[in-house]
């Protein structure tokens, strides 16, 4: 992309303590101000500088400003809850089907129908997106099998369902029930075979944890490496960062580490693919700039769009036939589930409940 002239406006906030104490706008404020000239203004749980690109390209292409308030996301959802009718809020830039559910739940989108955005019908596969237009995937993840190359052979590696089987008992590393990925591949096994079905695979998959769940993806990656365990669960996206640190030793972790892509064979659900989550966008429903906001969502299904904001945090587009992040390609091609990922949020009390009955953070 050629360099660009036309700088879009930032405003940033720091998210820190709980949810209602961290948020404080700056810059943006209220709704009169919001609507005072050609801008939109995007809240935004992703915090990638190469993101920018994207909302300069947008400014060059349309003459529409952006305004960026970062944060978490729980904590930006609290923010739009707050302001309510007021809000200058416009998009809503979250990760995770289950948080994008979530929003919804809590009525802070509004449908953007197939004639205001046709971008992002033709573009965004029916499965990665709203049934009726509420939010729309914007990139994708897949949350998937690390293994140690030391101690695993990956031909007797298969399915997520084969991971309950006791030949893996004491080998598996994953974080604790809280986190939202979780939650989501719980999600999906629910979607399949019910409350039930999942509970029993997941009664199964606990009692073969390696040590009771701590840390983050990173931290399950390295304790792989490190032999505590001999596979670990872990989105895609976390491991090409390992490649580009400074640290040999985190290179190394790259290097004793491989990805393994589940549920590529077989017929039914067993041959689904990997389960993929996404990050994505809804209009806010009470945006004050909603004709510059749906112009916004338009560019993001674009093809330029699409390839910087997946490459920015390596993750894979939602729409086919663009190219990767280099190390993201070099773990080869594979088939991803095509489960709504709107299920995901919409069983993620259930999957909570089944994750409490198994005793899942006691590993």
């Amino acid at each position: 992309m050629s360099k660009l002239n036309n700088k879009f406006s930032r405003r940033a906030f720091m998210a820190g303590g709980s949810a209602m104490a961290a948020v404080a706008l700056s810059g943006i404020g209220n709704r009169a101000q919001a609507q005072s000239g050609n801008e939109v203004n995007l809240y935004s749980g992703r915090h990638y500088d190469t993101d920018r690109t994207i909302y300069e390209a947008f400014t060059q292409a349309t003459g529409v400003k952006v305004n960026l308030v970062e944060g978490k996301s729980d904590a930006l959802m609290e923010r739009i809850k707050s302001e309510g009718s007021n809000s200058p809020a416009d998009i809503l830039i979250t990760v995770d089907a289950g948080r994008l559910w979530r929003a919804d739940q809590e009525g802070l989108f509004q449908p953007v129908s197939k004639n205001e955005a046709p971008n992002l019908y033709s573009a965004i596969p029916r499965h990665l997106r709203h049934r009726a237009g509420h939010w729309f995937g914007m990139s994708q993840r897949s949350r998937v099998i690390m293994y140690n190359k030391e101690l695993v052979n990956p031909a007797d590696l298969s399915t997520y369902e084969d991971l309950a089987d006791s030949k893996w008992r004491g080998k598996i590393l994953i974080r604790s029930s809280g986190n939202i990925y979780n939650q989501s591949l719980m999600g999906e096994l629910i979607e399949l075979y019910g409350t039930a079905g999942a509970e029993d695979w997941a009664r199964g998959f606990v009692s073969n944890f390696a040590r009771k769940p701590t840390g983050n993806d990173s931290a399950q990656i390295r304790a792989c490496a490190a032999g505590e365990g001999h596979i670990a669960i872990a989105n895609t996206y976390y491991f090409p960062r390992f490649a580009r640190k400074d640290d040999p030793a985190e290179r190394e972790v790259f290097q004793k580490v491989g990805v393994f892509f589940p549920n590529q064979r077989g017929e039914g659900a067993l041959g689904r693919g990997a389960h993929m989550n996404v990050s994505g966008a809804g209009l806010v429903k009470s945006a004050p700039n909603r004709a510059n906001a749906i112009k916004f969502l338009n560019f993001m299904a674009t093809a330029n769009s699409q390839e910087i904001f997946a490459k920015s945090n390596s993750e894979y587009p939602v729409m086919s036939g663009l190219d990767l992040d280099p190390i993201l390609d070099s773990f080869g091609r594979f088939k991803g589930s095509k489960t709504n990922v709107e299920a995901l949020g919409r069983n993620n009390p259930l999957s909570i409940q089944v994750m409490n009955n198994v005793n899942w953070d006691q590993g």
